[in-house]
């Protein structure tokens, strides 16, 4: 079993912003995989498919950013979870747009999400795939940057990076942590797009 964590906020504002991308690559996967709809609760909405033997989880939180940890919790309550079957999938503002970077473990960088989630697990002993979406331009505007929609003429790039991101999560799953860093971790889409 995996379970794949796409961090985001609910509600229509918030759906292309830079701190959904992680929820859009869940998008992505859903379609991708004809993935079935699990049963949903009020924290979080989720998904399964079959790849090869191994049943894959989706799940896009329902509570807020800062909250995230709930959706997992009411998640594990029903299913249970080994920490090696978890990937969260989410934004990062400290990485150049276009890059991608999966680690099996690691602090939460400040990101409010991954605090929820290793308050949730207990622990830090779990996957993460950070999607760099640019900096802010400066600390105080960070809030702001991330809620903040993508540039219409960056949206083709943007569904590029998904798409990407997609890719490494599909080969996290099918051929594990290493193969999917050494893959995808290197990756960059083009040094002069960041919007």
């Amino acid at each position: 079993m995996a379970l794949v964590v796409g961090l985001g906020n609910p509600g229509a504002p918030f759906t292309r912003t830079r701190h959904n991308v992680g929820w859009r690559v869940v998008e992505i996967l859903v379609r991708r995989w004809r993935a079935r709809p699990e049963h949903q609760l009020p924290p979080y909405r989720a998904w399964s498919a079959e790849l090869g033997a191994r049943t894959v989880h989706l799940l896009t939180p329902l509570t807020f950013m800062n909250l995230s940890g709930e959706a997992l919790t009411a998640w594990r309550q029903r299913h249970g979870l080994e920490p090696g079957d978890l990937l969260v999938v989410t934004d990062d503002v400290y990485l150049p747009f276009g890059t991608l970077r999966l680690r099996r473990s690691g602090t939460s960088g400040g990101h409010r999400g991954l605090e929820s989630i290793e308050a949730a697990l207990g622990h830090r002993d779990y996957a993460r795939l950070r999607i760099g979406v640019g900096a802010a331009e400066h600390s105080a505007a960070l809030r702001e940057h991330v809620l903040k929609e993508f540039e219409q003429e960056d949206e083709a790039a943007v569904d590029q990076v998904l798409e990407l991101a997609a890719d490494a999560v599909e080969c996290w799953v099918r051929e594990g942590a290493t193969a999917a860093m050494n893959r995808f971790n290197r990756r960059v889409l083009k040094e002069d797009s960041t919007p």
